[in-house]
């Protein structure tokens, strides 16, 4: 028996040392590729994604080691046999000649097919190790609506086309598969996931960390404060909620069970956070860069309008961390690093951030920017002699970059499965017309119809792909409203975040009670509590102008920001009970009241009812004895 599990681990060994190799080469190509353009797109994207799926066929074995050393063999024998015909699939794609007089009269020959055909199959296969069934089962749905959508009824029947035209449209062009979301994951994302990469090895990720609790950890419920200034700051980058969790929460959530939140308070105020991050600029993940490449609108103006929307669901996610505090009768640390002593020992970790930042504002290519941030971190790294780092590493963050970059790039090509059938069938058309006759012609019932609809998707999708799924089906729904084409994507685009905390399958929160100890399901309602921002800004987004594109007016903008707060502060005092102090259940009726008059009246309205909720607070504060948590 030993001996079995002595060969199995032998041989684990040794391909996790061939993936680590590929991980660190594909790393270099990609830089590579990012500086120079060499490859064209059309040999670029199947040379990216057979990369992406030899590693995941040699990081996501076939069998799990086990006692039984002829199954696991066996199944090594599988993988290597998918990676052979990957590659050769992808040599016979990326020489392809489209200008082949065959070609154009005749369409694809048999082995072209056939090449095809084993791309979908690997390309299916990793999606299920990596990402899951449902993508899988997604995918498939709408490969065989466009093979036998013409045995459907009328009314969502479309042409019915032949497996030559689905392979030559999903493989051999720059469609389907090798559409525009892989082009993004193999371009941009990539370079920024590995940027990410960087700044944990660098230590420039724990530098975040102290600089949030040295700013917030002193204050009423620090450590749960100094959460969400972290995530907030780390969230951007990482690219993952999950990730930025594990990674952030691993600190935070001990401290703030000492300092008396309860477990599953803590893992749903470090979800709720970390889902934040995705939303926050100057990165916002990957979404914000495929909604740049479907809208046509520079990158540089999604940043800009995603500020203010960002920083408003942080202060709704503070306000109902502060009211946790002030419930349970927390106060801060005791003690907390001064932030000129933070700052005196990791300033050089910011110039990397403000570069980039200022790169993307200027409209820089956003992947040329993530190359000079990678290039950045490093120098900034040798700058002090305290975070000096040696070739280790980095060669450990660019194996790391790639690896995190797998299921992005896997999610991303499958996607564009979807994305490629609805613009091959014309199934968009459909869904927005059938969208809009389940709302009854209402707005608000649409975005409630979007915010389902994302949360089911979630359950099964990452982030990125619910997005990109989500987008071309209900975008031009919310659009037949009279929302903006950047407002529409913006809503779907928050919405998609949401599955992160939702129940029952909230994949953040079931991460950070992992690491608290505690009730996956009462941690997954405390993080949709605390992350209501997620859907009362999208709403606001709908209702109120809160996305600010030029020629709107500047006075109606800032009215849409301080209803949202106000709406924040009205929603929190209704469920929470208190704001100052406690409040009686007539108190409580009236927020919530006008929580809805904010949400969906005109801005005169909203006016006097921003100021029934604030004079209500103050007449709160007033009228109790300020600073007794125990009334």
């Amino acid at each position: 028996m030993s001996q079995i599990s002595t060969t199995n681990r032998k041989t684990t060994e040794l391909v996790m040392v061939i993936a680590a190799i590929a991980a660190v080469a594909f790393s270099i190509f990609q830089l590579w590729q990012s500086i120079s353009a060499h490859l064209a797109a059309p040999v670029f994207r199947p040379v990216h994604l057979s990369w992406v799926l030899v590693l995941v066929f040699l990081t996501h074995p076939l069998f799990r080691p086990q006692k039984n050393v002829m199954v696991y063999l066996s199944g090594r024998a599988i993988d290597l046999a998918l990676i052979v015909i990957t590659c050769w699939a992808t040599l016979r794609i990326a020489e392809f000649d489209y200008d082949d007089i065959s070609f154009l009269l005749d369409g694809l020959q048999p082995l072209d097919q056939c090449a095809g055909v084993v791309m979908l199959v690997a390309l299916m296969e990793a999606t299920r190790r990596t990402v899951g069934w449902v993508m899988v089962f997604i995918a498939v749905l709408f490969l065989g609506y466009a093979l036998f959508g013409d045995a459907l009824p009328a009314t969502v029947a479309s042409k019915g086309f032949s497996l030559e035209e689905i392979i030559r449209f999903h493989i051999f062009s720059t469609n389907g598969v090798y559409g525009a979301p892989l082009a993004i994951a193999a371009g941009v994302v990539f370079i920024f996931v590995l940027f990410g990469a960087f700044l944990q090895v660098t230590g420039a990720g724990q530098f975040f960390i102290d600089m949030a609790f040295a700013v917030a950890g002193k204050y009423r419920g620090g450590p749960a404060k100094a959460s969400v200034l972290a995530s907030a700051a780390l969230g951007s980058i990482s690219g993952s909620a999950i990730a930025n969790t594990v990674t952030t929460g691993a600190l935070t959530i001990p401290m703030m069970k000492k300092l008396g939140y309860k477990a599953e308070q803590a893992a749903g105020i470090e979800a709720a956070a970390s889902t934040g991050g995705q939303i926050m600029p100057p990165v916002m993940g990957a979404g914000a860069f495929v909604m740049a490449q479907f809208t046509g609108i520079a990158y540089s103006d999604i940043l800009l309008v995603s500020i203010a929307p960002a920083i408003l669901y942080f202060m709704c996610t503070l306000l109902y961390v502060h009211l946790m505090a002030c419930k349970l009768g927390l106060e801060g640390m005791s003690k907390t690093e001064q932030m000129r002593t933070v700052m005196a020992q990791g300033w050089h970790f910011l110039v990397p951030l403000v570069l980039i930042t200022v790169l993307l504002l200027m409209s820089y290519s956003p992947v040329l920017v993530g190359v000079a941030g990678c290039v950045a971190i490093l120098v900034a790294a040798m700058l002090r002699r305290s975070s000096r780092i040696g070739l280790k590493p980095i060669i450990l963050g660019m194996r790391e970059g790639a690896l995190l970059a797998l299921p992005i790039s896997v999610a991303c090509a499958t996607a564009g499965i979807v994305v490629g059938v609805v613009g091959q069938t014309g199934i968009g058309l459909q869904f927005t017309q059938f969208l809009i006759a389940m709302s009854g012609g209402y707005l608000w019932s649409v975005l409630a119809l979007i915010a389902l609809a994302a949360v089911i998707l979630g359950m099964g999708l990452p982030v990125t792909a619910a997005y990109i799924v989500l987008s071309i089906m209900a975008v031009p729904a919310l659009m037949k409203f009279d929302v903006g084409l950047l407002a529409a994507h913006m809503i779907v685009f928050w919405l998609s975040q949401t599955s992160n905390v939702t129940p029952p399958i909230a994949l953040a929160a079931f991460a950070g009670a992992g690491i608290a100890n505690a009730s996956p399901m009462k941690s997954a309602v405390q993080a949709f509590k605390l992350a209501q921002g997620f859907f009362l800004i999208p709403a606001m987004m709908a209702f109120s102008g809160l996305i600010f594109i030029g020629d709107e007016s500047i006075w109606h903008f800032l009215v849409s920001i301080i209803a949202t707060i106000t709406l924040f502060v009205a929603f929190a005092g209704g469920i929470e009970g208190r704001l100052v102090k406690v409040l009686s259940l007539p108190e409580r009726l009236i927020l919530l009241v006008m929580a809805l008059t904010v949400l969906f009246a005109t801005d005169t309205i909203r006016i006097v009812a921003m100021l029934v909720v604030i004079g209500l607070t103050f007449y709160n504060a007033r009228h109790h004895i300020i600073g007794n948590p125990a009334s």
